[in-house]
């Protein structure tokens, strides 16, 4: 199956990169290659793309749609939690410009033997870097009972989470839960029939909630932004593209944390912590999406673009 990937809120990104044509801007989540094709496209000879991505289908995608601009991008197979030393092993210590697009792709969510969608009947993975050992089975079969409603409930802010769970732990104590189908029907009969008839589909929640704890998405994102910043040269750009409220939250209240570090009492007069500020945060409040762009691509609708530039 083919790479698709449709990058959102393209031009707002693009624009707020402030792409330079001899600078260095590194895709961490390089998917099919959307968006850094236009990051790309925008530079000369002098200036590279490094495009970073744990999926191995991502990256073959990326080489073929980024070809045309030959030694002007390096892919490399990765997770962005590893940027620093990605860089480093290319001989680069500060770059000019990050995009952070974060979630689960078309392809990923179409490909049945990935296992993350809902829609099909296949076995259970969800992984993101397919050499990693854990995978959704193992959470769903394995996970205590209490871990699992709090990652339903938390991850996928599902109100019936512990009863889901209940029900996957009854499920599973008869036989082992392997594949989206069957895990579709605990859910299915763990919620009440009047809150199924509204609301999408019944395991959209959950299904979301086992993929973020699966490839551990909020604590890569949390852990990683303090140093992703320190890697941008003076008046470089982080742009955060995330599609779910607890990314935002953790995103904004690390922008904030980086723009105002100090850490002294309100009442003190002057600061005596010595914590410098990194830079500004430039969207006091997340770019959304136009109208039209969320009726042509339905992915485009929970999206939210935050940016930070590093201080010059």
């Amino acid at each position: 199956m083919e790479f698709r990937h449709q990058p959102v809120m393209l031009q707002e990104t693009i624009e707020h990169l402030n792409i330079k044509p001899d600078g260095i801007y590194v895709d961490g989540t390089v998917g099919g290659g959307g968006h850094s094709f236009h990051i790309a496209d925008r530079l000369s000879d002098r200036g590279r793309l490094i495009g970073i991505d744990q999926d191995d289908a991502a990256i073959r995608a990326a080489g073929e749609r980024l070809a045309p601009f030959g030694g002007r991008v390096v892919l490399v197979r990765s997770n962005y939690r590893d940027m620093a030393q990605a860089l480093q092993e290319l001989g680069i210590c500060h770059v000019n410009g990050i995009l952070l697009d974060l979630g689960v792709s078309s392809y990923q969510l179409d490909t049945l033997e990935r296992g993350f969608s809902y829609q099909y009947d296949t076995a259970l993975d969800m992984r993101m870097d397919r050499r990693q050992s854990l995978t959704a089975e193992e959470i769903v079969n394995t996970w205590p009972l209490q871990e699992l409603s709090r990652v339903i409930r938390e991850y996928g802010e599902e109100k019936f989470a512990r009863n889901i769970a209940r029900h996957i732990v009854l499920a599973r104590e008869k036989e082992p839960v392997r594949t989206t189908g069957q895990l579709n029907e605990i859910i299915k009969a763990a919620i009440p029939a009047r809150a199924r008839a509204v609301g999408g589909h019944p395991s959209k929640r959950t299904f979301q909630a086992i993929r973020i704890a699966c490839n551990r998405e909020l604590e890569v994102l949390q852990d990683s932004l303090d140093e992703i910043i320190n890697l941008l040269e003076p008046g470089g750009r982080l742009c955060v593209i995330t599609f779910h409220s607890l990314e935002d939250r953790i995103v904004k209240s690390a922008f904030r944390r980086n723009e105002n570090p100090c850490t002294c009492p309100p009442e003190f007069p002057v600061c005596v912590c010595g914590n410098k500020s990194k830079g500004k945060v430039i969207t006091r409040k997340p770019i959304l999406p136009a109208g039209e762009e969320t009726e042509e691509n339905k992915r485009a609708k929970s999206a939210k673009l935050r940016v930070f530039e590093k201080r010059s």
